[in-house]
This record gives C-alpha cells, sequence and structure tokens, in this order.
C-alpha cells in the first residue's frame, strides 16, 4: 500500500467512525481505487462500495482531497446505505456532509483541471461560443447528440477551430 493509499484508508476509517456514531450502526469499509481518469475528481460506486479518485489531480491537489473529495464521495456511499436511492446531491447527501460529518456539502470541485483537460472544439449559437469536450464534439460529428445554447436555444454549431 503506498503512502497516499494509506492516508486515504486513514481518514476514510475516521470518517466512518464519525457516521457510525451518527447513526449507531456499522459501516463497512469502502474500496479505495486511485485510478479515474478526467476532470472528475472522484467517483462513488453506491452497490460496490468502492470509491475511485483521480490520480492526477489527487496529486495536485492533495490537501482538497483530504478535506473535500474523500468525505463528498463517502457521503454517497454513507447516504446510499441509510436512505437508499435517492437524488445524487439531495437533502439526504446534503444532510450527510453537513451534520455528520460537519463539512459544506459542494457539489463539484473547484481544482484547476488544466492538466487532466482532454481537447476541446469551439461552437458557436447566436449568441456565443461554447468549448465542447472531444467526447461531445465526437457525438455530435457522428450524428449521435445535438446540444444547444441555454441562454437562446440555438443549436451549436462546430466552428472548425479547435481549441486545445
Amino acid at each position: 500500500m503506498s503512502p497516499i493509499q494509506y492516508q486515504l484508508t486513514k481518514k476514510t476509517a475516521s470518517l466512518i467512525q464519525v457516521a457510525n456514531a451518527h447513526f449507531q450502526r456499522s459501516f463497512p469499509m469502502p474500496q479505495i481505487d486511485i485510478d479515474m481518469r478526467g476532470k472528475a475528481a472522484g467517483k462513488a460506486f453506491l452497490q460496490l462500495n468502492i470509491i475511485k479518485l483521480n490520480k492526477v489531480l489527487l496529486a495536485e491537489n492533495q490537501q482538497a482531497f483530504f478535506d473535500e473529495v474523500l468525505p463528498h464521495e463517502l457521503a454517497h456511499l454513507i447516504t446510499h446505505q441509510v436512505f437508499g436511492r435517492v437524488r445524487p446531491h439531495g437533502k439526504e447527501w446534503q444532510y450527510v456532509m453537513s451534520k455528520v460529518f460537519a463539512i459544506k456539502p459542494e457539489r463539484t470541485h473547484s481544482m484547476d483541471v488544466t492538466s487532466v483537460q482532454g481537447k476541446t472544439f469551439e461552437y458557436q449559437c447566436g449568441c456565443r461560443t461554447y468549448p465542447l469536450t472531444i467526447r461531445r464534439h465526437n457525438k455530435v460529428i457522428r450524428g449521435d447528440s445535438h446540444y444547444s445554447c441555454r441562454n437562446c436555444g440555438t443549436e451549436l454549431s462546430f466552428t472548425g477551430k479547435q481549441l486545445s
């Protein structure tokens, strides 16, 4: 076990103790994998009791992972085990974050994702331009998806420019 894996396991165990005391029950220790890619910091796999963390973002933002990301993902697992199927960032998850873990419930992280961001392509509507990820761009090219501006409602069209 790597030193960072050990620290994450130790932090998780401490958070689980807090949840155990709060709910007067025993929660199982989740598996923690550090193998995610992309811009997401982490993901909880509810039925499998697994937390996956983004390797690159973890290396660049260790403290944020201990203070925010790990509790965020663990709160999803705890919420699922206590309340069953509920909205991902709904009142039950917010309750676990704020009342059990005493952490402000934030839906998304604010880390710099420059190092993990893939290619982006410029699209435009009637009022502005948007950067679309390579995944969304490829869906448009294949004809699988169409995207519209939330402001003016016009369908987005590719300008021909690759941004990064």
